[in-house]
């Protein structure tokens, strides 16, 4: 099976709404995305940081919920969230032992852009999400410092890469080559054109388990591919951004069916594996010193959010087949070759 017959057969328009332009995140407006990579030796990984708006977000805070499907993880900040449903940072995703590191990297930012945290109001809530990629990264050496994660910050941009690059440099998704995936979708209610994006931290699955496109395409690669038989013991951190006013609750349902676009691609969600969600909307922005008593806000219709459903279900079932075919073959730390997607189906 050529790579490219591979391609046009898997990005056949859905007639029932559009990729945005960039098919990307960031098609939800105001929202930048920036990688920093590190590679040197044994040493694979990196971080990828999320603006999620424009403007100071700890000042006007973002409606947020986030949802675990299978809590095999290190994340933080999700207790606040939890409670009162609001996103006062941007988000960055790492390796698992450089959670501490990026936090306090995040705290330090943050510190500098709002002198009255922890005096004249409260502290901060960073939110951090990792994947384990020491299957490919020599996670040990502890390689990701502030430094990488200020030059993810300064990196940001509309445009991004996907694959093998920021904090999936070391990923690993149904035993081939994973990473950071994307892809987005417009809808339109009562005339007005609004957009959800998707972005995927990949390292999870087994090879035997791979569905795209609703062809068992890991069982066929499995005849071709050595992979060893192993417990399920991955992790997929999704993100979900949109533009559409909606409230933290409506968010939480949302978060909840990125479950559905996971195992769309063949995951069973192993009892070993984190997969973590978390959405937030640019609408309705919230402010931390309220000038008045009451807090007026528009939200979408509770009948039409089966169209939001479907629509996640597919933007992120795009994002995660998304980050295989961006990935490049890699050796392991053990010198053994994980290949991508598309080197994989050059071997059918």
């Amino acid at each position: 099976m050529g790579w490219q017959d591979f391609q046009d057969d898997y990005n056949q328009p859905d007639t029932r709404w559009h990729k945005g332009p960039l098919n990307l995140l960031t098609d939800v407006p105001g929202i930048t995305v920036g990688h920093q990579t590190v590679r040197l030796g044994k040493v694979q990984t990196g971080v990828t940081v999320i603006q999620p708006a424009t403007g100071n977000v700890f000042r006007e805070k973002l409606p947020a919920a986030m949802y675990v499907i299978n809590g095999f993880g290190k994340s933080t900040g999700f207790m606040q969230v939890e409670e009162l449903g609001t996103l006062e940072t941007p988000i960055v995703l790492t390796n698992t032992l450089a959670v501490g590191t990026a936090y306090q990297a995040l705290v330090r930012r943050l510190l500098a852009e709002n002198p009255e945290i922890g005096i004249s109001t409260g502290t901060v809530n960073p939110i951090v999400m990792e994947c384990n990629d020491g299957q490919i990264n020599a996670i040990r050496t502890l390689s990701v410092t502030e430094e990488t994660i200020q030059q993810a910050f300064a990196a940001c941009t509309e445009t991004f890469a996907e694959g093998a690059v920021g904090a999936g440099t070391g990923m690993c998704c149904y035993d081939l080559k994973g990473g950071i995936g994307s892809a987005s979708r417009q809808i339109t209610f009562d005339g007005q054109t609004f957009t959800m994006g998707a972005l995927v931290l990949s390292n999870f699955g087994s090879l035997e388990d791979l569905v795209i496109n609703h062809r068992a395409i890991g069982k066929e690669l499995k005849k071709v591919i050595q992979a060893e038989k192993k417990v399920e013991k991955g992790s997929i951190i999704t993100i979900l951004a949109t533009d559409l006013p909606l409230d933290a609750r409506q968010l939480k349902r949302l978060a909840k069916r990125t479950s559905v676009g996971i195992t769309r691609t063949g995951s069973f969600i192993g009892n070993g594996s984190g997969e973590v969600s978390f959405a937030f909307s640019t609408a309705n922005r919230v402010a931390h010193f309220a000038e008045s008593a009451w807090s007026m806000r528009t939200v979408l219709a509770e009948n039409l959010m089966d169209d939001c459903f479907r629509m996640t279900v597919s933007v992120v079932e795009e994002a995660v087949v998304s980050s295989l075919m961006h990935a490049q073959s890699t050796c392991d730390i053990h010198g053994k070759t994980v290949y991508s997607l598309s080197d994989a189906l050059a071997r059918l």
